[in-house]
């Protein structure tokens, strides 16, 4: 027996919103697209089904939090569809955990009746795509290093004075002594509007200075976007 409209569901609804946006890539023909296909076809494909399969997590998501929600709600929202297309053609092209569950937040909140306006979206989703999983981890240090260190039970010391650099380096251990690496991370964070600016790593100050909050305003609604609501 055949679907009626009204009996679509989510996943149903999820892969018609975004079957266009991941069909998008280009493929040539000849040998090329034999080559194409024999290394790539399986890995995209399976991308692309990991992906519709988070998508439809988000719908199903939404009709349990949301009093009277129907899919129809989603493909009748212009603005939502661009996001998905969107994030749908950032998803298929990365693989980091990482970026893959800020795209997911970032569908789930352009959703809600709160949602920010498009261009601000449209902007947020890019950053997810130009940024690294590092890139967004320092971001969520530098909101808040007193909290980091107690969330993640680090033993603090009892400093008098440093910089925020010393700081970094305790809390995310992977980057001691990588500081051209996290110089250019903060300093591209800065040139994002996501950070204050100012060269605060490597300054002398208190211990209330090395754990203050470094996020701006914009990188603070940036967080809030790509974060589970």
């Amino acid at each position: 027996m055949n679907k009626q409209p009204d009996e679509e569901s989510a996943g149903d609804a999820v892969h018609t919103v975004t079957k266009a946006a991941l069909s998008a890539i280009p493929i040539v023909g000849g040998p090329v697209q034999v080559l194409f296909e024999s290394i790539f076809t399986a890995p995209l494909e399976k991308r692309k089904a990991a992906w519709l399969n988070e998508l439809a997590g988000v719908v199903k998501e939404l009709e349990a939090r949301i009093d009277e929600f129907t899919p129809d709600m989603l493909s009748n929202n212009e603005d939502f569809i661009s996001a998905v297309m969107l994030a749908s053609q950032i998803a298929l092209r990365n693989h980091q955990v990482e970026k893959l569950a800020a795209l997911r937040n970032a569908v789930f909140n352009s959703a809600l009746p709160s949602a920010l306006d498009f261009d601000t979206k449209m902007v947020f989703l890019r950053l997810i795509d130009d940024l690294t999983p590092t890139h967004l981890k320092i971001l969520k240090f530098l909101r808040d290093p007193r909290s980091w260190i107690e969330v993640n039970k680090i033993a603090k010391p009892n400093w008098s004075m440093g910089g925020v650099s010393t700081v970094l380096e305790l809390c995310l251990p992977e980057m001691k002594g990588k500081r051209d690496i996290y110089d250019r991370i903060v300093h591209d964070l800065q040139a994002e509007g996501l950070l204050s600016q100012g060269g605060f790593l490597h300054g002398t100050m208190t211990e209330d200075g090395m754990l203050a909050s470094r996020i701006s305003g914009f990188g603070a609604e940036f967080l809030a976007y790509i974060t589970q609501a």
